[in-house]
């Protein structure tokens, strides 16, 4: 079991959001949930709270209304093999209302951010030839979706 579970607080369409990232990730599920009953702040029938399942990451989810939103002080980092899967984690979080932000960061339509950043970029921040890696910070800075070919290419001079 998991020691420490992120807490994520929707206005009202935690459930949807639940179901949009369980669908993009494997190894995901929705564990548990519990609604509301009559009388409640929400509508019957509404969650409350649950636990999901992202890639085997445990996950809990409120919807607490509209009190607090997400911003990008926290988000959510997904690393990747390769281009493939840079690309497959970008268009799905974006799907239906996302927006692209700098360097490798979107935020979904539920306003979650995320930073989709493939293994080869740190490889090449982390470059022993400072002269490559600033280049490649360069090229990393006029990005919005991480392009590992351009990263090369900004690398390599």
């Amino acid at each position: 079991m998991q020691k420490i579970t992120p807490f994520l607080w929707f206005d009202g369409n935690g459930e949807e959001a639940i179901n949009f990232y369980t669908s993009i990730f494997k190894d995901s599920a929705t564990v548990s949930i519990s609604r509301y009953g009559k009388g409640a702040p929400m509508p019957e029938g509404t969650m409350i709270t649950a636990t999901f399942r992202l890639q085997g990451q445990e996950f809990m989810a409120l919807n607490g209304g509209p009190m607090f939103q997400f911003t990008p002080a926290i988000s959510l980092f997904i690393k990747c093999k390769d281009q493939e899967e840079v690309n497959y984690f970008w268009d799905s979080l974006l799907a239906d209302g996302g927006t692209e932000e700098r360097c490798g960061w979107l935020r979904d339509r539920f306003g979650l951010s995320w930073q989709i950043i493939p293994d080869r970029l740190g490889e090449l921040l982390n470059d022993k030839d400072g002269a490559r890696a600033q280049r490649a910070m360069m090229a990393m800075l006029g990005m919005q979706k991480i392009d590992i070919a351009e990263l090369e290419r900004a690398a390599n001079g």
